[in-house]
This record gives C-alpha cells, sequence and structure tokens, in this order.
C-alpha cells in the first residue's frame, strides 16, 4: 500500500525532510505504549515475611495462610487469610520479591518480603497447635520478648519472668498471664480466649483507680457497667444542661453536635471508628457526617468551640486524622512513628496532615481529655496539642498509642501487644505518661462526685472560662 497515496503532491517535497523525524516519534510512542501496557507479570505463590510484626504468610493458588512466628514457634492466625478481611487491605505486588499491603483505615504501608524458602518454625509438623500449658506460656513470653517495644518506657525486666514457665499448669496458666499483663500495665495489651471466656485487659487496673479518684460511696466503679452508668448521666447532664436538648447526632451514635451558646460550639466524638458500615466505607461515611458538622459551624458563625474526647475509646488511626483535617490550618508534620524490629526499630517516619473539606473551624478551641482517652483518640490530640488556638483542658490521656499488634497462641488464644512508638513532632514520647493540660488550673478531673451530686460538668464550665478569657 502507498502510505502517501492522499497526500497532495506539493506536499510530497516537504515530507521527505520530515521523515526520519516522523519515523522517530512514531517508534518512541509505541516503545512507550509497550512500557505502560505490558507491565512484567509475577506469581504471589510462596511465602512472605513482615519481619517487624511476625507475621509470614503463604501464598497459593487456593486458601492462604496467615502466620505468627516468634522465637519459639510458629502458630496460625488465619488459615483461610482474606486481605479485604483483614482492615480492609488490598495487596499488590511491586516486584518479584516485595508485596505492599494498603488500606485507607491504616496510614502505614505494610511491605512483604518474600522468603526464599519456608519458614523453618512454619513447616507442617513445626506449627504449634496445643493446650499444653509450657507451650503457650512460651509462645506468649517470646512474643513480647521479640515484638513488644516499651519494657525500658515501662521499667520491666523481662527476662526474668522466663523461669514463670517452670511453674504454668493447666489450672494456673492464665492466672500467670494475667499477672504479666497487669504488670505491663499497658492500656493496648490484653488476652482474649473466646472459647473458655478469658478477656484481660492489662491498663484495666490503673484505669479504674484512675477514673475513681474524685469519686465516693456509689459512685464508685468496679466494673465496666458501673462506668458506662456513670457515662450516660454525664451525657445526659451535657445534653440537657449544656446544649438545651437541641443537638445532632450521627446515624450510628458516635458524634454529638451542637451550640452552648450563640459564641460557642460543642462536639463530643465518642469513638475513632463505626462510622460505616464496612471498612470500604468507613472513611466515607465519616467525612459526610464531618461535612454536615463544619457546615453547621459554619453557619452557626461561632467563634469559639469545645472539641470533648474524653468518653473516646479509640479505634482507626486514618478516623482521627480525618477529623484532624477539619481543624487544622495547613499542612503540618504532626507525628513519627517507628516500629520495635529485633534490637533496633524500623524507620522513623513522619506524618504530616493538611486541611480538608470546605471549611475548617481554627478559631479559639478548648480540647477535652481525661484518663478514658485512649489510642486514636490519643492520636487526635497529638496532632492538634501544638496548634496555637487549641488550649487542652482536663485529666492526661491513657498513654497508649500504638496501633495493636495481635498474634495467636498455639491453643487459640489471642494476644495483643504495642509493637510501635508514636512521637510528637519535636519526637516527644507520650507512651505510659499521656497527653494532658500544661497548667494545673487547667487539670480538671473527668469524673468527680460533686458534679454528679450538682448535676454539672466541670470540664465544660472550666473550658468556657478559658474561651472567655
Amino acid at each position: 500500500m502507498n502510505l502517501f497515496s492522499n497526500i497532495k503532491t506539493e506536499t510530497i517535497k516537504h515530507f521527505k525532510a520530515h521523515f526520519l523525524l516522523l519515523i522517530l516519534l512514531i517508534f518512541t510512542a509505541c516503545q512507550s505504549d509497550d512500557d505502560t501496557t505490558t507491565p512484567p507479570e509475577y506469581s504471589t505463590n510462596g511465602f512472605w515475611s513482615v519481619a517487624e510484626k511476625g507475621w509470614v504468610f503463604e501464598f497459593t493458588d487456593g486458601d492462604d495462610i496467615f502466620y505468627n512466628v516468634n522465637a519459639v514457634g510458629c502458630a496460625i492466625q488465619d488459615n483461610d487469610f482474606i486481605p479485604a478481611d483483614f482492615y480492609g487491605f488490598t495487596i499488590n505486588q511491586t516486584n518479584e520479591n516485595e508485596l505492599v499491603g494498603t488500606s485507607e483505615l491504616s496510614d502505614s504501608e505494610i511491605k512483604f518480603v518474600r522468603l526464599p524458602n519456608q519458614n523453618p518454625n512454619c513447616l507442617p509438623n513445626q506449627v504449634s497447635a496445643t493446650e499444653d500449658p509450657m507451650v503457650n506460656f512460651d509462645h506468649f513470653w517470646n512474643i513480647f520478648n521479640d515484638y513488644y517495644a516499651f519494657f525500658e518506657t515501662r521499667n520491666i525486666d523481662w527476662s526474668q519472668y522466663e523461669s514463670l514457665r517452670d511453674q504454668v499448669t493447666d489450672d494456673n496458666l492464665y492466672d500467670i498471664l494475667e499477672e504479666l499483663a497487669y504488670l505491663l500495665d499497658d492500656g493496648h495489651v490484653s488476652i482474649y480466649d473466646e472459647e473458655i471466656g478469658i478477656d484481660i485487659q492489662s491498663g484495666d487496673p490503673t484505669l479504674l483507680e484512675r477514673l475513681n479518684v474524685n469519686l465516693s460511696g456509689d459512685l464508685i466503679i468496679e466494673n465496666e457497667d458501673d462506668f458506662f452508668d456513670l457515662r450516660n448521666q454525664k451525657l445526659i447532664t451535657i445534653i440537657t444542661k449544656y446544649l438545651g436538648g437541641e443537638f445532632e447526632i450521627d446515624e450510628r451514635d458516635n458524634i454529638i453536635w451542637g451550640l452552648i451558646n450563640d459564641d460557642t460550639g460543642y462536639i463530643n466524638i465518642l469513638t475513632m471508628e463505626g462510622y460505616g458500615t464496612n471498612f470500604s466505607n468507613e472513611l466515607s461515611t465519616l467525612n459526610t457526617v464531618l461535612d454536615a458538622i463544619m457546615d453547621d459551624l459554619e453557619v452557626s458563625g461561632v467563634s469559639k468551640l469545645i472539641i470533648d474526647i474524653r468518653f473516646n475509646d479509640g479505634g482507626y488511626d486514618t478516623v482521627a486524622l480525618n477529623m484532624v483535617s477539619r481543624f487544622i490550618d495547613q499542612e503540618r508534620t504532626s507525628y513519627f512513628k517507628k516500629a520495635r524490629l529485633g534490637d533496633t526499630f524500623t524507620e522513623n517516619k513522619s506524618f504530616s496532615v493538611g486541611p480538608r473539606g470546605n471549611f475548617q473551624f481554627t478559631d479559639d478551641i478548648v480540647l477535652l481529655t481525661s484518663p478514658y482517652t485512649v489510642s486514636a483518640a490519643e492520636l487526635f490530640t497529638l496532632c492538634v496539642k501544638d496548634l496555637p488556638y487549641v488550649t487542652i483542658v482536663g485529666e492526661n490521656t491513657t498513654g497508649a498509642f500504638s496501633t495493636i499488634l495481635t498474634h495467636v497462641l498455639p491453643n487459640g488464644a489471642e494476644v495483643g501487644l504495642s509493637n510501635e512508638i508514636y512521637s510528637d513532632a519535636q519526637g516527644i514520647v507520650f507512651e505510659v505518661v499521656g497527653i494532658g493540660a500544661e497548667n494545673q488550673e487547667n487539670q480538671v478531673p473527668f469524673l468527680s462526685t460533686s458534679d454528679f451530686e450538682e448535676e454539672k460538668d466541670s470540664g465544660i464550665d472550666h473550658a468556657l472560662e478559658v474561651l472567655d478569657n
């Protein structure tokens, strides 16, 4: 075929001068198309490790297996692992020897490194699945010895407790593990065995002690039900006395907002999770709620705001960060995070947050905190505490920031532990001590006998005084 049959005669003489250039351009374009349309194909089948978490994954053409590995052995956490069911993660292969897992509910990627051979502890005849109390103690002690990040911070010599193995029996296994969990006094350490009804929360004794400091008589909290009774009383007081019965609440009862007066808005964030119906719509649903709240604040014209996270039991970090974005004036480095990796740590990675949405409230804000404020709620606090227009009123937060690392014992019990160290933009770590008011006058109790007797909220009362000054 004559490629130039439709070209007018008078243009042919000009064409030869540009012919080589045209061919070069065509070749380059074709080469580029090949690069983008035919990426290399890799097989994900095989064994993959996430070393800092003690995870090994076996990907096959059938069911995938999720192993937990420690120095003494291997146990199966999930023998039918589906990434999407694991906090909505998707896994993509970047090269033959690396996979990257991402989820909108996580502020960090998870990198999987291919293992050249199957982990020796995870060979079929080496996987531990037993009720033997000594084997289960060995796994428990080694999981913490290998991956727990805060022995030094909490002044604990973990090595001295390895010998407790010799005392373990079928009858006292969980008594001994409970002693060790309470020794750590960490709001992110837990032991849960659904089959026999074991639910040990390491931080509960200290939390109860802190909540009860200013309570007396029948108001003393002895268990979870007692706390929620007082919590509900306090919320009723806030809604009726301070919001005058006029308030908004999202469909899943997670955020309450309204006006205290013509100048002052109020937002009570009860949790950092449970806004969506599943992992995939958690953040989209949350941001729809946040849009409504911010629209109401903008229309109201208030110049002062109280954000109350005293009742907040944490949740997803990215939920907290999306909330922060509605109260921040510019992109800022907000925190750093690293995970324990053997005798050292992973890279100390920085995270920044910038404004999001059509309107951000950046006038005077008081943030109310309490000993019950934990985890992702503490991350929210960490991100806003240094903003020049934010003042913290209340008690120090729990002091447990790490995303919970979960491992499974050979008997099927789940163990949660703190594996990551969070620090603020200046590198200061608030693990154990928590974050609270900078000066004594702003340290107002969350729960007090006088508040319940007088049907008032001293935290809100003091916040209003701060905002009026």
